[in-house]
């Protein structure tokens, strides 16, 4: 349920809406699918731009399917008179594409028939319907009470604090109906779209924030903030000179060099792994013998004279 404090915001800023805007009533007379069509193209944009968007497009193309086989950018050209042409493009081409790939044809009276939360689950599957086109057609061709909200007056109830953060990105007014009596949902759904144009277009503009401004005077800290702008890229680095024809000549002279002497040059030897050479034994240290003193003999006269083992040959006697 809506706070106190909610619906004080939401009163107060219908009431200053009724100060600027005059509601806007669509005719009674359009089909279903003409309702939808039309959400498509009013979403962002005046209602009388629309209007005359709208029947241009009757006027210049044969039917709706040749609508639906054209590309986003001429339709971006014919819809150049509103807000955001290329996302109104985009939306309408979608939906009727969903349109015709459901029931074969651009007719979808049958919805009528179903009770209102079926349809408008209906028509919530189709790609390309948003949610103020899906609001905007329950409340303008199936007797339902929902008010479609465009991006502009999202921000404006957020920015008033009428919505939360959360509630904000997910694009809901919680309460909004119930502060609104059903048989005036057309005219503040108006009202509310009239807002919407005009601080979506610019939301930095002084139209807007003297709107937002005007309903809430301490909303001054929360008014949007134009983003600062990127850096700028830094230039393409200029392309390098064709090469002359002499140092075209002189790279093909090069290559043909290098190439010849790859071919000349004998294939390289794949190289072996050698097994480490193992070290022989260390021999153990020689040992060295003692020399042997000398013997003295005795000789027969009593002289003593060295003698050593070495045989020593005799004269002949």
């Amino acid at each position: 349920m809506a706070t106190p404090n909610r619906s004080a915001l939401i009163n107060k800023t219908l009431k200053m809406l009724k100060k600027h805007y005059k509601p806007v009533v669509p005719p009674k007379d359009r089909s279903l699918f003409d309702h939808l069509i039309f959400a498509c193209l009013v979403e962002d944009s005046p209602n009388e731009v629309a209007e005359q968007v709208l029947a241009a497009l009757k006027q210049e193309y044969y039917g709706w399917n040749e609508v639906r086989v054209s590309t986003i950018r001429e339709l971006t050209d014919a819809l150049k008179p509103l807000v955001n042409p290329a996302e109104s493009a985009a939306r309408l081409k979608q939906t009727l594409h969903s349109v015709f790939e459901s029931v074969y044809e651009f007719d979808i009276e049958s919805f009528k028939k179903q009770n209102i939360g079926q349809a408008a689950k209906a028509l919530q599957k189709y790609n390309g319907t948003t949610p103020f086109a899906v609001a905007y057609v329950t409340q303008y061709a199936l007797g339902g009470h929902s008010i479609p909200l465009n991006k502009g007056a999202l921000i404006t109830l957020h920015t008033v604090g009428v919505i939360s953060d959360s509630e904000f990105k997910q694009g809901v007014v919680p309460g909004l109906e119930r502060s609104v009596p059903k048989n005036k949902g057309t005219e503040v759904g108006s009202l509310l779209h009239q807002l919407g144009v005009e601080v979506g277009r610019n939301p930095y503009g002084p139209a807007a924030r003297k709107l937002m401004l005007e309903i809430d005077p301490n909303c001054k800290d929360r008014l949007p903030k134009k983003p600062l702008p990127k850096p700028p890229e830094p230039p393409p680095e200029p392309p390098k000179p064709a090469p002359t024809a002499a140092e075209a000549k002189r790279a093909a002279a090069d290559a043909k060099k290098k190439g010849a002497a790859a071919k000349t040059a004998p294939p390289a030897k794949p190289e072996s792994k050698k097994e480490p050479t193992k070290k022989p034994p260390a021999k153990p240290p020689a040992v060295t013998k003692k020399p042997s003193k000398p013997v003295k003999k005795v000789t027969k006269k009593g002289t003593k004279r060295p003698t050593t083992r070495k045989l020593v040959k005799r004269k002949p006697r």
